[in-house]
């Protein structure tokens, strides 16, 4: 099985964004409720290989996406 991160994000407008722009740029991810042990809050999240981490980070800085951070699962 393949190690992933999750992206988590201050609204869920960003987290749909950022799928958007994660799509077009050709870097698998998955949108999920966010995992419990990480936040409490309800909401989505982005869920991507850790392989593609730098290259997710790239297209969201370049787009001023605002994330709260990405963490390993």
């Amino acid at each position: 099985m393949a190690d992933y991160s999750v992206i988590l994000f201050f609204s869920n407008n960003h987290a749909i964004w950022t799928a958007k722009l994660l799509k077009k740029a050709g870097i698998e991810y998955k949108m999920i409720p966010v995992p419990r042990h990480l936040s409490s809050d309800c909401g989505y999240c982005v869920r991507i290989r850790i392989a593609d981490v730098s290259d997710a980070e790239t297209v969201m800085d370049k787009n001023s996406v605002e994330y709260e951070k990405i963490c390993a699962l």
